[in-house]
């Protein structure tokens, strides 16, 4: 048996849109950051291919100006993509996507429709992501684990499903892997594991469920090391990945 060539393994991309292609298996998440110079570097050690960026209509929160991470950052070198994580309504989320749109001329959103608990909003996504697919936007709704809501949101047409292993910043890991195996075994399209992921063990996990990605944020911001983090991270979803393409080990009965 020939031992696989990991760069060609962690370079293949996951996901095409249009000519763009996603091949990292972490995506970070820049919105609690106020260093440009720690945006730049924690990209960087996560090999991360997609830059995030936001607005906030209901300003609940401030963010780094874009023109502040031109100069620090090679924004040309990624794929741009948008979000509406600050969001707290199915109005507010399509205000975003839409200021995105036309400001910036992102068409693909990472949609977030969360409500006051800051947990998604299923049933609001779903209905965001028609309008927003009506529109031509591609779209990574950020869901509960239900197989319902997956398969209507991958009827709707969305590109990817981003799907909540636990509540957001809580660095649970994942608490209900049966569920979110499930949902990704369903899946057509490929799912995304997010939503308190903690640790590089998290990551790992996310990926032996047979995710596509992982995206992170909290911990790499609360980390005392966020660059070793970052890195762990990385090395970790393409242990995760090798591990789940290699096929589980038979179970064996052991005598008592």
């Amino acid at each position: 048996m020939t031992i696989p060539d990991l760069g060609v393994v962690a370079d293949e991309p996951w996901l095409k849109i249009g000519g763009r292609e996603f091949r990292s298996r972490v995506l970070v998440g820049i919105e609690q950051y106020d260093s440009v110079p720690l945006v730049r570097d924690v990209l960087n050690a996560a090999g991360a291919d997609v830059f995030i960026t936001t607005v906030d209509p209901d300003n609940r929160r401030s963010s780094l100006l874009l023109m502040d991470l031109a100069d620090e950052l090679p924004l040309d070198e990624f794929t741009w993509i948008g979000t509406t994580s600050f969001a707290r309504s199915k109005e507010s989320a399509l205000r975003s996507a839409r200021i995105l749109r036309d400001a910036l001329g992102i068409e693909i959103l990472k949609l977030d429709v969360r409500g006051e608990d800051n947990m998604p909003d299923n049933a609001g996504t779903v209905e965001a992501a028609r309008e927003l697919r009506a529109e031509g936007l591609d779209l990574m709704p950020f869901i509960l684990p239900d197989l319902g809501t997956a398969r209507e949101l991958e009827e709707a047409g969305c590109a990817a499903l981003r799907v909540m292993a636990s509540p957001v910043a809580s660095g649970r890991g994942i608490v209900d892997p049966g569920a979110v195996r499930a949902v990704i075994e369903q899946a057509r399209i490929p799912v995304i594991v997010e939503g308190g992921i903690g640790s590089a063990r998290h990551v790992a996990e996310a990926m032996e469920l047979g995710a596509a990605a992982t995206l992170v944020n909290t911990a790499l911001v609360r980390a005392e090391a966020p660059l070793l983090m970052a890195a762990a991270m990385r090395q970790a979803a393409l242990a995760g990945l090798l591990s789940y393409e290699s096929g589980p080990m038979p179970e064996v009965a052991v005598a008592s």
